[in-house]
């Protein structure tokens, strides 16, 4: 049948498309969530049955750094050969606008956490932020939060908290901050740019930033604007290109902006004893 042919061809298509290419993440859904949609709308899309098919294997597709639940932008996907790839994208610079909110802490560092502490900010001024913020500039120790893709045992963290475990909190590490400036001052909120290396939690700075202003405060909005050279504005498809073609298009273009592609643009990498985040 005639379907059936394009269907064979969409699926060869599929199964030979290898590289780099970035999604926008929608909030809401975690990053391996947002994966496995990923993986079923092109294997739907090519007519290939997954229920006891073992074709289903064969898509091999990972990324490149988690991004939190409630955390929006660039998710850097790896298809085919190109999972090889993803630890240079763990290892490599991020950027990152964050909405902060003064005055009260969560247990998860960010708005979906339960509120474990309020405190007056009404004496924090633009100045005082601006002056913190140099704190935490270059090359700084941080320590991850309690909730993350950080494992312990195999298990994540977030899993082992949501279980009531009690998990002791990782020992502070170096992290790398190349830029931070505040956009915006309009208590209680807060908007920061900051681009940062591997391993880096946008969460646990903006904690530390109001500790360091003897308030406290948690994220409220986060937004991943560049990971490695792929951008939100210029690289990451939206959900309704998620599409096998948009794909290919979007691979032959990527492939241009990676190390060794045709242009050899560096990119920023860390120690790799900094990547942090355990690929799915």
């Amino acid at each position: 049948s005639m379907a059936g042919e394009a269907g064979g061809r969409a699926a060869d298509k599929l199964f030979s498309l290898s590289g780099l290419f970035a999604v926008r993440k929608p909030k809401g859904p975690t990053s391996a969530a947002v994966l496995n949609l990923l993986k079923e709308r092109l294997l739907a899309e090519a007519g290939v049955q997954t229920n006891g098919n073992k074709r289903n294997q064969v898509l091999k597709i990972g990324h490149g750094g988690t991004l939190d639940s409630a955390a929006t932008g660039v998710l850097v996907v790896g298809i085919g050969k190109g999972t090889k790839m993803l630890g240079t994208m763990l290892a490599g610079s991020k950027k990152y606008t964050a909405i902060g909110m003064l005055g009260k802490a969560t247990d998860t560092l960010d708005a979906t956490g339960k509120v474990t502490e309020e405190k007056p900010y009404d004496q924090v001024t633009k100045g005082d932020l601006e002056n913190v913020l140099q704190k935490f500039t270059g090359d700084i120790m941080q320590v991850p939060p309690l909730y993350s893709a950080l494992k312990k045992d195999g298990e994540r963290l977030s899993t082992l908290m949501k279980r009531g475990e009690a998990v002791e909190a990782k020992p502070a590490r170096p992290v790398r901050v190349y830029s931070l400036s505040l956009q915006q001052f309009q208590p209680p909120l807060f908007t920061l740019d900051v681009e940062c290396g591997g391993g880096f939690y946008v969460r646990s700075l903006v904690n530390d930033i109001g500790k360091e202003l003897s308030t406290c405060a948690t994220v409220q909005e986060l937004t991943r604007t560049k990971q490695g050279p792929f951008t939100l504005e210029e690289h990451a498809l939206h959900e309704d290109k998620w599409t096998i073609d948009e794909i290919a298009r979007s691979l032959e273009h990527c492939t241009a902006l990676l190390p060794g592609g045709p242009s050899r643009k560096k990119l920023k990498t860390e120690h790799p004893a900094e990547t942090a985040v355990i690929c799915e």
